[in-house]
């Protein structure tokens, strides 16, 4: 499924994440995160820098948590600046700006699994987006897009990279066809 969905279209960074019933293990993420990075892509694993350096990924997501501030600065003072090093700063101004003052790759905005109100919580990540690109220059990433209108509205919005997220279970043709629908429509929008 993964090798399938790097073939889709032209990917700048894939973020390697456990689930709660299966927590990422070096043993699960070296394959993946060589896989990856034998097609010049850069490989991140989720909120791990212990697993970042065994597995020689080329860096750390931080998923969103009330303290993903904190645990950058933690994450940035143990990994120094040889790791690649971004966060979801969730719905709050003031944790993304923490982050980027922290020396942040990137600082990202998604949308939790366990949100329920999805059309609300894109509304928010909209603005998010929006203010960020107005006012920063670290890139700014929007996570947990599902569909091609929803990475087309953000990156209309300023997204500088949409985020798909791909579930462990979904078939490889599935996979192959999302990326390729988001980066198909995505390269006919028009720059301004």
């Amino acid at each position: 499924m993964l090798d399938a969905a790097l073939a889709a279209a032209p990917i700048a960074c894939v973020v390697i994440e456990g689930g709660p019933q299966s927590p990422l293990t070096a043993a699960i993420a070296k394959p993946l995160i060589e896989l990856v990075q034998r097609r010049r892509i850069a490989a991140f694993v989720a909120n791990d820098t212990e697993l970042a350096r065994i597995t020689k990924a080329d860096g750390v997501h931080l998923l969103w948590s009330k303290d993903v501030a904190q645990r950058f600065s933690a994450a940035r003072d143990e990994l120094g600046v040889r790791f690649m090093i971004g966060a979801d700063s969730g719905r709050s101004r003031h944790d993304a700006m923490l982050i980027a003052e922290a020396g942040a790759d990137y600082v990202a905005f998604g949308i939790p699994p366990h949100v329920e109100n999805r059309v609300v919580a894109e509304h928010r990540q909209f603005e998010l987006i929006n203010w960020w690109g107005e006012i920063f220059e670290i890139p700014c990433v929007a996570f947990d897009v599902a569909s091609v209108e929803h990475a087309t509205a953000l990156a209309d919005t300023g997204a500088d990279f949409i985020g798909v997220r791909i579930s462990n279970g979904v078939s490889a043709q599935d996979a192959r066809e999302l990326v390729a629908s988001i980066a198909a429509t995505l390269a006919r929008e028009p720059v301004v």
